[in-house]
């Protein structure tokens, strides 16, 4: 008479724990496929490339920037770039191609003309070609190879010229990425690249653990004659390196910040007087040893170019092509027999 209490009473404990664990079952089964995704995702996220959209197909603009010693104190925007390269030119000085990828960089410059070997990384970047004038020799070059360009001798709506600056006015074109773009459109160029980005870039901080002959590098200084040095002091705590031209720090004249820069290659090629002003050819296309300089350490690369239009493979000394750390890049093409330092 007594079991039939107790038999209720053991089932409902036995519903209650069946019912325990369905529910139980479903919040988790919930938990996973809505929570987990999203914590999948925002780690996706913050693994993200930053330094370009690796997925974008757009065209960067290659602008070449003046770096004589009364320009320099103007510089602008070149914080923005996510690339840029310096080389020699006549009288020992040397110019900036700086690229911008999708940025909204309002003003650039001192824009300045262009040389013919410079027209090679505009090529191998598949970029527009922004400068004001031109040497007889990349006149001739930028018809020769169909480079879509805006020149401001022809095109200068697309710039301005700041007058109330203390310098000659071949000293003063600057150009905004916004008048660029319209420029780019109005003229009915091509909008999508051609090819990918000329490297790789890794979220996570690369590890030169694998590499041998690695060095300290809490110092750089790339000579290109006895008035053009580029200087580098390495800052651990931010991850870069702080920029110097001659010693001095090399400053934005817009945001009144010191340039810095993630990745640094540095490499030498042979140089040659060919006019009467002082205009240089490089010997750019062949191989070349130098180095990658990242988070305060550098280790030894190879670089190969095999022709003006193909893209340069920058590789480490097992072969491997070299990635870059999430960041800007600084390519110092120096002239031979300089003597480039790499400081502990």
């Amino acid at each position: 008479m007594n079991q039939k209490p107790k038999q209720k009473f053991k089932l409902k404990w036995i519903f209650l724990f069946v019912f325990s664990v369905a529910i139980l079952t479903i919040g988790f089964f919930l938990f996973q496929k809505q929570f987990i995704p999203f914590v999948e995702e925002e780690e996706e996220f913050k693994k993200k490339v930053q330094i370009v959209d690796e997925n974008s197909k757009e065209r960067p603009f290659a602008i070449m920037i003046n770096n004589i010693s009364v320009a320099r104190p103007y510089h602008s925007g070149l914080q923005d770039a996510y690339l840029v390269y310096e080389m020699i030119v006549e009288g020992g000085i040397t110019r900036y191609l700086a690229f911008f990828q999708e940025q909204v960089t309002s003003q650039i410059g001192p824009i300045r003309s262009a040389r013919p070997y410079y027209l090679d990384y505009v090529m191998e970047n598949d970029a527009y070609f922004v400068h004001w004038g031109f040497s007889e020799e990349a006149k001739s070059d930028i018809k020769k190879y169909s480079i879509q360009n805006i020149n401001g001798l022809y095109q200068d709506q697309y710039f301005w010229k700041d007058r109330s600056l203390p310098v000659a006015t071949e000293h003063t074109a600057f150009s905004s990425i916004d008048k660029l773009s319209h420029g780019i459109n109005e003229l009915k160029y091509r909008l999508k690249r051609k090819q990918d980005f000329l490297f790789s870039y890794s979220a996570d901080p690369i590890s030169f653990l694998d590499q041998e002959n690695v060095q300290i590098a809490n110092e750089v200084s790339i000579p290109y004659s006895k008035g053009t040095i580029t200087n580098y002091v390495y800052h651990a705590e931010e991850g870069k390196y702080y920029q110097f031209v001659n010693g001095i720090p090399h400053i934005d004249f817009v945001t009144k910040e010191q340039y810095k820069v993630k990745n640094i290659i540095v490499y030498q090629v042979k140089n040659n007087t060919i006019d009467q002003y002082g205009r240089q050819s490089l010997n750019n296309i062949g191989e070349f040893l130098g180095y990658y300089i990242t988070n305060g350490e550098a280790i030894p690369i190879r670089i190969q170019k095999k022709s003006r239009e193909s893209q340069t493979i920058y590789s480490d000394m097992n072969g491997k092509k070299i990635e870059l750390n999430d960041g800007n890049t600084w390519i110092h093409i120096e002239p031979e027999n300089q003597e480039l330092k790499i400081i502990e």
